[in-house]
């Protein structure tokens, strides 16, 4: 498994990459951002860690990037000072998959990288086995939600959010189990996060009686995306 790092402090970022080679990856360390964006297309790395502060572009900028011109939906750990819940609720609306404060355990950044790969590979396994329902299409290649063959524009956690929820249609699913399958979150973090996104979505995609498709709220529990009865 090969993983981008992306730290500028010198001495945090030997120590990771120590205890991520100790536990089998492969690792290449980048003290800029400009240095991993130009390092990305030819690497294609399984996961990348990044760093807030840095001293140039910042790593939220770097994350934008990596979400808007990938072709592969890479896992993104950030791990910064920054720990308040302005910037956690940030990161993970720019498409951050997990957020980790320093100063950081081995222990539990090794259990989070092996977190995130684990469900990164149960999504790889999934996606080829999403099916939309007329007038949407799940187009996995793109990563991409169509609505009447036309291309919505979703953040990429808008876009793994629909998925899951097209892949269990006709089923209630829990904010925790939302927060889980699309964060990696345990079910203690605010879930406004999630009824944000789920507003978000049920807007740009149209879910209402005119579509045939409604996202529903269900009361003390979660949400369920169904068919309308055509009658």
């Amino acid at each position: 498994m090969q993983i981008g790092l992306l730290e500028d402090d010198v001495h945090m970022a030997e120590l990771a990459r120590l205890w991520l080679v100790d536990a089998g990856y492969q690792v290449a360390v980048f003290a800029t951002g400009e240095a991993l964006i130009e390092a990305i297309p030819a690497s294609r790395f399984d996961l990348l860690i990044i760093d807030w502060i840095l001293p140039d572009i910042q790593g939220d900028e770097v994350l934008c990037w990596v979400r808007k011109n990938l072709d592969w939906p890479v896992p993104i750990l950030f791990m910064t000072r920054r720990d308040s819940e302005e910037d956690v609720v940030h990161a993970l609306e720019l498409g951050a998959d997990d957020y980790m404060a320093k100063p950081v355990s081995q222990r539990i950044l090794l259990a989070r990288v092996k977190a995130l790969l684990r469900r990164s590979r149960q999504c790889k396994k999934q996606r080829y086995g999403v099916v939309g329902c007329p007038p949407y299409e799940v187009d996995v290649t793109r990563h991409r939600i169509l609505n009447n063959g036309t291309p919505v524009e979703l953040t990429q956690k808008e876009y793994e959010l629909a998925v899951f929820l097209f892949n269990n249609l006709g089923h209630v699913v829990s904010r925790s189990q939302i927060l889980e399958r699309v964060w990696g979150l345990s079910s203690d973090v605010n879930t406004r996060t999630v009824d944000t996104h789920v507003s978000r979505l049920r807007s740009k995609l149209g879910f209402s009686a005119d579509s045939g498709v409604k996202l529903s709220a269900i009361y003390q529990h979660g949400y369920r995306l169904e068919l309308l009865d055509a009658d």
